[in-house]
């Protein structure tokens, strides 16, 4: 899998995050060969695939059950903004088709060790629980993660 540069940025009160993907409302095979960056604007709950300035596509998301700011700390439910990498696919998640995202990076960390706090990690970009415990309406409506950015499994799988 390749390395796509993951640039999470803080937008309009901070409820902003940036991103790399693709979809079945974007391009062909070849384009999604070709993205380079994911954004992610949480105020939006959007997700947007991008080739240089080309848009490829853009996909709805669900995030943490808190994810209006920046997250600080392990279990505090927020969805972290900044810049990251998609690291590697976890396939061993209970989500489907999981893309671990590079949190903490250095800044979460010297945040998180100023006030003796734990940063947390398991960010990932994934689909629905492979066992669900809610109806399909539950997982497209809320925002139901503990801090990842969830697509439906349709839109995750085009990811």
């Amino acid at each position: 899998m390749a390395r796509y540069r993951v640039n999470f940025w803080d937008l309009a009160l901070a409820l902003a995050l940036a991103f790399c993907v693709a979809g079945p409302r974007c391009a062909q095979a070849d384009d999604i060969a070709a993205a380079d960056h994911v954004v992610v604007r949480k105020a939006e709950h959007k997700l947007y695939l991008y080739s240089g300035s080309r848009l490829l596509g853009e996909y709805k998301v669900q995030l943490g059950l808190n994810p209006t700011g920046q997250k600080e700390r392990e279990h505090d439910l927020r969805t972290p903004e900044g810049r990251y990498f998609l690291a590697r696919r976890n396939t061993r998640s209970e989500f489907f088709l999981a893309i671990q995202v590079s949190y903490p990076n250095k800044q979460d960390e010297l945040r998180a060790r100023k006030h003796r706090w734990a940063p947390g990690g398991s960010i990932m970009i994934h689909g629905f629980p492979n066992t669900p415990k809610h109806p399909a309406s539950y997982y497209e409506t809320n925002d139901w993660t503990d801090g990842c950015i969830a697509l439906s499994d349709s839109d995750m799988f085009e990811v």
